[in-house]
């Protein structure tokens, strides 16, 4: 539905955000506004908009910063992006340069000026695209229990598997590296178990929703996977039945209700 939809507008002229956020609020879009890059930078992590608006913003190539930052970001480069460029008088100022022309990878180009209304059937047709896959990193030291999840999730058109992990370190390295939306956790590995690894995965790594994936669900795991930040908890012995589910809800930020315990 429109009302969960969140965009981000990325421009410094209060004239443009302002009437841009009127027409889209009307439309039951949830708006956030950033008016520099590193505010931008920021609020995309934050807020994880659905699409990102790209105008022009002081110092003159900031905005192609911005549009950089986004696509050599694996969480983000895959949003719908429109750029809206500075119109042909003051290009020099405030646009792009040519250089940076060359190198630009949006969904839409447009210049200014633009009234608000005509973007609407633009943006509503990109945020009718396919939702954006769940990124999964698959953390087991066996082989086979690692094998078997990425078979499950391959045949799911909402899910990717971007990598594995043996152990916790492993986990923590390609956390950072691959920025994964899910995180699903074996406890008891070598060199570093699953509950360490998630507690500092979730004070470094607050993208990342972690989901204690483990054979051991007695009640003093199941307290120790939410004391260091896990979003769920889900036996090995019903993993198939309970996976995909707890995937798509944790992804969205909400946490599972705790099993019982064995």
């Amino acid at each position: 539905m429109k009302m969960n939809l969140k965009i981000l507008i990325a421009d410094d002229e209060p004239d443009f955000t302002a009437g841009l956020q009127a027409t889209l609020a009307a439309k039951a879009y949830r708006v956030v506004i950033a008016t520099s890059r590193p505010q931008a930078q920021e609020m995309t992590r934050a807020e994880r908009p659905d699409m990102v608006v790209l105008g022009t913003m002081m110092p003159r190539g900031d905005a192609f910063l911005l549009h950089q930052w986004l696509k050599r970001t694996p969480q983000f480069k895959d949003l719908p992006l429109i750029v809206i460029d500075a119109p042909l008088e003051k290009r020099l100022v405030t646009g792009w340069r040519m250089a940076e022309g060359l190198q630009l990878e949006a969904d839409d180009y447009l210049v200014k000026p633009i009234e608000p209304a005509s973007l609407m059937p633009r943006i509503e047709k990109l945020l009718e695209r396919p939702a954006r896959m769940i990124r999964v990193l698959v953390v087991d030291d066996h082989t086979i229990i690692r094998d078997g999840i990425r078979a499950l999730l391959a045949v799911q058109k909402d899910m990717q598997v971007v990598g594995e992990a043996v152990n916790g370190k492993d986990a923590l390295e390609k956390t950072v590296q691959l920025w994964p939306d899910v995180v699903l956790m074996d406890i008891v590995m070598p060199v570093m178990n699953g509950l360490e690894a998630t507690k500092q995965i979730c004070r470094e790594c607050e993208q990342a929703k972690v989901v204690m994936l483990t054979q051991y669900d007695d009640e003093e795991n199941v307290l120790a996977s939410s004391q260091v930040g896990a979003f769920g908890f889900i036996p090995k012995r019903s993993a198939s039945s309970q996976l995909l589910a707890a995937i798509r809800s944790v992804s969205q930020g909400e946490r599972l209700m705790p099993p019982a315990a064995h």
